[in-house]
């Protein structure tokens, strides 16, 4: 009898290995899933938080033009100003429910001389042009707008845009663009504003609380990974069995596990293929 002197072989040690390489990928990646899960737990709780809280100054939120923490995403800021209409500007490849379309920015300038950037929502691509056929005019003259903050987006290398356009709300180039001290470090998604115009651009809807199937990926990515031992363990066995197949007590066993297999109840489909079996 040759028992189990074949699983420290070389061979098997390679198997081995490479089922611990497997198993650790799919720790890594079930790992990474709940790190996603926790990321999307964290947006959710910024809408919990901040979606729906009273509006307050600006200035007590953002106490300077560069002041922004990832906390304050979506919480509601009150700012009184004048439209800087003839500076507003257009975001360009933001599409709504794959509908393609812009972002409406519009600066507004505060008493105190700076600009704080408004986004005022989002219009569709026109018919016949890469541009809005229209975009819902600010009111003019003093406003006070109700905006959630969201931060500066990064440059994105290779996207352009020429005209009253842009490819980013990248703050500090849009400070660039108009010259006058700007809060860079936030811009603001408008809830509403006092005078309202007669229309407005779509306005952004409050992000539905979905964390994901992450927690399902990660219990998958861990499966896999145990899947790759008992794999090893099942493949170990039917070689015990094939090099100790001579073996007395191996036979005797192998006769048992025939006897049950053949004592086993036949499926209905299993007895419809013996009868057409029977009749050829």
């Amino acid at each position: 009898m040759r028992g189990w002197r074949f699983a420290v072989s070389k061979r098997w040690a390679g198997y081995l290995a490479v089922a611990m390489l497997f198993a650790a990928a799919c720790a890594g990646l079930g790992m990474w899933q709940v790190a996603r899960r926790d990321q999307a737990l964290a947006e959710i709780a910024k809408v919990t938080n901040n979606f729906d809280a009273a509006p307050i100054p600006v200035a007590e939120a953002l106490p300077s033009l560069d002041a922004f923490t990832a906390s304050q995403k979506w919480l509601p800021v009150q700012l009184t100003g004048t439209y800087l209409i003839d500076d507003e500007m257009l975001v360009r490849n933001r599409p709504l429910n794959i509908t393609p379309g812009f972002e409406v920015l519009t600066p507004l300038l505060l008493s105190d001389g700076t600009v704080f950037i408004v986004d005022r929502g989002w219009v569709p691509t026109g018919d016949k042009q890469d541009a809005p056929d229209i975009v819902p005019a600010a009111p003019t003259g003093t406003v006070t707008v109700v905006a959630r903050l969201k931060a500066s987006e990064p440059t994105l290398i290779g996207r352009t845009a020429s005209g009253n356009q842009v490819a980013t709300i990248n703050l500090t180039e849009i400070e660039k663009r108009l010259g006058t001290p700007t809060y860079t470090g936030a811009y603001g998604l408008m809830a509403s504003e006092d005078p309202a115009s007669a229309t407005r651009p779509v306005a952004v809807v409050r992000p539905p609380a979905d964390e994901g199937p992450h927690l399902s990926y990660a219990f998958q990515w861990f499966v896999f990974g145990v899947l790759a031992f008992i794999g090893l363990g099942w493949a170990v066995r039917q070689e015990y069995r094939d090099v100790n197949s001579e073996d007395p007590e191996e036979q005797k066993r192998a006769a048992q596990r025939a006897r049950r297999k053949a004592a086993k109840p036949r499926s209905d489909a299993e007895v419809e293929d013996a009868l057409l079996d029977s009749r050829r």
